[in-house]
This record gives structure tokens, C-alpha cells and sequence, in this order.
């Protein structure tokens, strides 16, 4: 009978390391997936304002893309200093970048962070440029969940936010040497230090791969949701509502697979802290769809412009 092993995690989170006399220790795949975010994001904005209905003109994508990065990279840093470790506030070293709050490698970002630090960026640009806020919301919104996919993929190539212990007959369990090594001994571990490699077989827990779940779930299905919703105008506010309740969902259930922060551990009802902010994020969302449903304004938005054109086109040919 055939026994089946969890899989040591060996991915490289660097695709370039550079020598150690650079500024910087190379080219990692987590920048790369945020740089890939926001060029999808230009792109899927820029579709909507070209065949859709919007107040915001093709050549200010990039304008309001880059309001909305910065927004999201301040508040997803934000978000988990405030969300999840407070003591980074109070934490200085002797050495770059020197508080702890700027430290990304210590945490990284916070998700629902970003979602707040997106929706100042989109409010600040509405502001600026009297355009109506919940349209905004919506073309920060739409490409949000292939940005979040990206950004999962990239937290399992770096062995981070692993899943809750599962069986090692289990298809899907890996093993994560970051969890029993040292950084100088995942680099002996990867360059194939037989030694390392046998005592994370035997010493680390075999657990869920909770950041591709969450990358199919948050990102792809929320994703196919909103692009269903959006393939034609809508009340400006419905699409950012669907993302709200849809992520919401697909976040509460991807937390019974994924690993919560040890210092926060499980909170009221057992629940993680990751549960208890979706369960506000969806009551937002709730709202929100209740509240643009009953605007009497004009619909705007759609990516499928040319493609609606066509069916309708050929509807009249045949009747």
C-alpha cells in the first residue's frame, strides 16, 4: 500500500539574490507579486474606463493607481502593527530601518489593512478630483482579489502564514523547514544539506498550504464573482460591497486551515483575530450593498463594454 508524504517546502523566496556588498539582498518574489498587483490593477482600471461607463478618464489610471498603491502599502503595514502587534510601535534597534513599525520583514502587512489604506487613497482622489467615492471604490475593488492571489502565492514561496497541523498522508500537506531551521540553515537546507533536509522530514509538522487555499478562495472565486457582478454598469458601491461580504466569507472559512499568530493564538468563540475583522469587514459590506442599492443614481463601471455590444448586436440581427 502505497503511504503518502508531506512535501518539503524548498522554494527560494529571492528569484535574483545580489552579492552581499549591495544595498539590497536581491529580488524577491514578494515584491515582485505587489509590482504585478498594480500593473494588473492598471490594466483592469484602464479596460473599465475605456468600455465601461466612468467619470474618470483613461489617462488619469495611472494618477488614481498610484494614490491607491500607496494608500494600500501605508495601511497594510498599519493594519498589522495596529491589528495584530502593537509592541512594534515601542520597538527600536541600532540598526536600519531602526523602528519597528518600518521593519517589514518583521509581520509584513495586514490585508484588511490594506483594504482601509486603498479606500483613503480612492476617498483622497475623489476628493481631489470631485469624482463620486463609491465608483472608486468599485475600480479599487475589482482587481483587488487577483492582487491578493498573487500576494498568497508569494507568502508560501516564503514559507509564511502556514496552515493548522494536518496528517502526513494528507495530498496537500507540506512541511515547513522555516518552522525548525535557522536562516543560515534554511540556505544550507536548500542548497541540499542532506542532513537538514532529514531532520525537517522528521522534526517539522506537516500542515496545511493555508496561503494556496486562500489564494484560490480569496483571490480566484472572489475574483470570478466580481468579474460575473461587473460585466455591466452598476450603482456606484455595489461591486466594493460584493468584495467586502465575498472575501469576508472566504477569509472566516481559510482561517480553520490556517496557522494563527502565536502571540494572539485563538480569541473569543474560538475564533482568530483574522475571523473576528471579517465578520465586521462583511457587516461593512452588507451595508454598503444596502445602502448603493438604494441611491437613485446612474449605474457606471463595466469591463465587458464591446463584448455586451455584440451580444446585443446579434440578438436584434436574429429576432
Amino acid at each position: 500500500m502505497l503511504t503518502l508524504a508531506a512535501w518539503l517546502h524548498d522554494l527560494d523566496p529571492f528569484l535574483i539574490k545580489f552579492p552581499e556588498s549591495w544595498p539590497v539582498d536581491g529580488l524577491r518574489w514578494y515584491g515582485l507579486a505587489y509590482l504585478a498587483s498594480f500593473v494588473l490593477a492598471w490594466f483592469m482600471v484602464r479596460r473599465v474606463t475605456r468600455v465601461g461607463k466612468s467619470p474618470l478618464p483613461p489617462e488619469r489610471v495611472t494618477d488614481f493607481v498610484v494614490a491607491v498603491a500607496l494608500g494600500l502599502i501605508v495601511g497594510g503595514r498599519l493594519g498589522y502593527v495596529l491589528f495584530y502587534d502593537l509592541d512594534l510601535v515601542r520597538t527600536w534597534t541600532s540598526s536600519p530601518p531602526f523602528w519597528g513599525v518600518l521593519a517589514i520583514n518583521k509581520g509584513g502587512m495586514a490585508s484588511h489593512g490594506g483594504m482601509i489604506g486603498g479606500l483613503a487613497g480612492c476617498a483622497w482622489f475623489a476628493w481631489r478630483n470631485r469624482m463620486s467615492m463609491r465608483h472608486l471604490f468599485d475600480l479599487l475593488a475589482f482587481p483587488a482579489p487577483l492582487g491578493i492571489f498573487l500576494g498568497r502565492v508569494a507568502n508560501f514561496i516564503n514559507g509564511e502564514l502556514y496552515g493548522r497541523a494536518t496528517s502526513e498522508s494528507f495530498p496537500l500537506a507540506v512541511k515547513f523547514p522555516h518552522e525548525v531551521l535557522t536562516e543560515e540553515e534554511l540556505i544550507q537546507y536548500r542548497a541540499g544539506n542532506e542532513a537538514l533536509v532529514e531532520y525537517v522530514r522528521t522534526q517539522a509538522t506537516a500542515r496545511h498550504p493555508s496561503q494556496l487555499y486562500a489564494a484560490v478562495l480569496e483571490g480566484l472565486l472572489t475574483f470570478a464573482v466580481l468579474a460575473f457582478v461587473y460585466s455591466k454598469p452598476v450603482k456606484p458601491g455595489v461591486v466594493a460591497a460584493w468584495f467586502a461580504m465575498v472575501y469576508a466569507v472566504m477569509r472566516i472559512a481559510n482561517e480553520f486551515f490556517r496557522l494563527p499568530d502565536e502571540h494572539l493564538g485563538y480569541q473569543a468563540l474560538g475564533l482568530t483575530r483574522g475571523q473576528w475583522l471579517s465578520v465586521a469587514l462583511f457587516a461593512v459590506g452588507a451595508w454598503l450593498w444596502w445602502f448603493a442599492r438604494t441611491r437613485k443614481v446612474e449605474p457606471l463601471g463595466g469591463w465587458a463594454g464591446k463584448m455586451q455590444e455584440t451580444q446585443e448586436k446579434s440578438k436584434t440581427q436574429k429576432s
